[in-house]
């Protein structure tokens, strides 16, 4: 694996896995040349190395923050519901850090990385796709986005069949909203940084300041205590939320993988000697490399490596794995207050949309009715955004990456697959959204990302320990990525259980 080389190619080559191209060796570029900065401070970290975990993160403070862990705290309690969110954040923070680890050693984007592991692309690809689509496709996330955004528009609760009819068709016009966001910009990926710089800032700020107002310090205290504290779930705790709660409390638990190639898009390590997917409106599309390229283990690649390592470390730990359990504490200490008021119903699957909105407006007022709403739409339009984004993306990824075929119908520029596909999935999951609530469509995808768990961990394994010796993952790498699958494994297999047989595997 070792080549001499100060920059640029070194005329020599490396196979890494199956079924896919050799890995041209090509030094690392210092962060301050990807970035067109000087240098790299915290100004610069804020405003150009800050920004793939951003999108996570708004995808993040959606499902599991603003539906799934509250639902679960008001029913529940924080004692066993609140240490199940904190091991899911933390492990899936580790498990994002080594999905990254494989995207800046290589420029190549997961779903080309799984084409790598034998028996090759044929099995893992398809199958990659198949249960990340499988897991969202049913459009769980712009149900309840369209329902939101109803009760802001109307004042009325999604009640009657006539209400949700309408609220459907909201939540299509909002997938529409999300094409035209994506056509602007110079990339993509940086559009939709953008977007999520506001929608996060926004909500985690108001957040905190409602909280502040309206929530008693002895419950603050209450939840803190019982995000912390290691205990099992509660007696009786439903399985499918439960199961719920623990894949969508960060991101996606094992399907993770699939909104994390906004690293090679925003520049991070090898992803900027591949190329990105340029905007419609506004970007020039530079040539995407079919395959990635890898750096030869010298010492000022070694240097180099640990200093994207690190910046790498900041955008994850800091940022997301932050931005994600301070945005779970503050939703579900909210919610978990007003559903203890003095003759409040505790929520339900259905009404968790509205729960707090309606809870606020008739005790606190109007103005806070009319900020729960806002927030709530915010934060299902941010995951609206990052997950259709992310369809599209990983589908046009893996056939850029591996067909020749497909490169040269589209003249080897990917926006002629990636917007004329995204109108085909639009029409798609338009028709999927009419069919069930979006509390439980959400559950049966947080459940079904949890089965890529049992899968993509392991495939990460095979390909890091034969990235170059500086990007190469740890001993306790693999002691964490054996975690993930163990944890959201289990939860995966009680809710199957449950759905085949009518009751868990597992009682708490």
């Amino acid at each position: 694996m070792s080549a001499s080389g100060d920059g640029g190619a070194v005329g020599q080559a490396v196979q890494l896995g199956t079924s896919r191209p050799p890995l041209p060796l090509v030094d690392l570029p210092e962060p301050e040349e990807v970035f067109k900065v000087p240098r790299i401070g915290v100004k610069e970290a804020i405003t150009v190395v800050i920004g793939p975990s951003l999108i996570a993160l708004g995808l993040s403070i959606g499902s599991g923050e603003w539906l799934l862990g509250p639902l679960a705290v008001a029913q529940y309690g924080f004692v066993g519901i609140g240490w199940v969110i904190l091991l899911s954040a933390l492990l899936q923070t580790f498990y994002n850090v080594e999905i990254t680890r494989y995207i800046m050693a290589t420029g190549e984007v997961p779903v080309l990385g799984w084409a790598r592991v034998p028996p090759g692309w044929w099995l893992w690809v398809p199958l990659a796709l198949l249960m990340v689509y499988f897991a969202n496709i049913w459009g769980g996330w712009a149900a309840g986005a369209g329902e939101g955004l109803y009760v802001l528009l109307t004042g009325s609760l999604v009640d009657q069949p006539s209400e949700r009819t309408t609220a459907r068709w909201l939540a299509v016009l909002l997938m529409v909203i999300v094409f035209l966001l994506v056509l602007f910009g110079r990339k993509i990926a940086r559009t939709l940084e953008l977007v999520n710089w506001v929608v996060v800032g926004f909500v985690l700020i108001t957040l905190l300041i409602v909280n502040l107002l309206v929530v008693p310090f002895s419950t603050w205290g209450t939840a803190l205590i019982g995000l912390l504290t290691p205990a099992l779930p509660p007696s009786g705790v439903d399985a499918t939320l439960l199961g719920g709660l623990a894949g969508y409390t960060a991101l996606a638990s094992g399907l993770n993988w699939y909104n994390m190639n906004y690293y090679r898009d925003h520049g991070y390590g090898m992803g900027s000697r591949v190329g990105f997917i340029a905007a419609l409106v506004g970007g020039k599309q530079e040539e995407v490399l079919a395959s990635g390229v890898t750096f030869p283990d010298t010492p000022e690649n070694e240097r180099r490596w640990k200093r994207w390592f690190r910046l790498l470390l900041l955008d994850q730990w800091v940022v997301f794995f932050g931005g994600a359990l301070i945005g779970m504490y503050l939703t579900t200490l909210l919610v978990y207050h007003l559903a203890n008021l003095p003759g409040i119903e505790k929520p339900t699957r259905a009404s968790m949309p509205t729960f707090a909105a309606d809870v606020l407006g008739r005790e606190y007022g109007t103005l806070l009715y009319y900020w729960a709403l806002i927030v709530g739409f915010f934060i299902l339009f941010s995951t609206q955004l990052g997950v259709f984004e992310s369809l599209v993306r990983n589908m046009s990824d893996g056939l850029y990456g591996l067909s020749p075929a497909f490169r040269r119908a589209i003249a080897g520029d990917p926006r002629r697959f990636y917007y004329p596909f995204m109108i085909v999935l639009l029409i798609v999951i338009s028709f999927l959204i009419f069919q069930a609530l979006p509390t439980e469509l959400i559950l049966i995808s947080a459940n079904m990302a949890n089965l890529g768990a049992l899968v993509f961990p392991f495939l990460l394994m095979y390909l890091n320990r034969r990235l170059p010796r500086p990007a190469r993952l740890r001993w306790w790498s693999y002691l964490l990525l054996v975690g993930n699958t163990i944890f959201f494994g289990f939860f995966f297999v009680n809710f199957l259980w449950t759905q085949l047989t009518g009751g868990p595997l597992v009682k708490f």
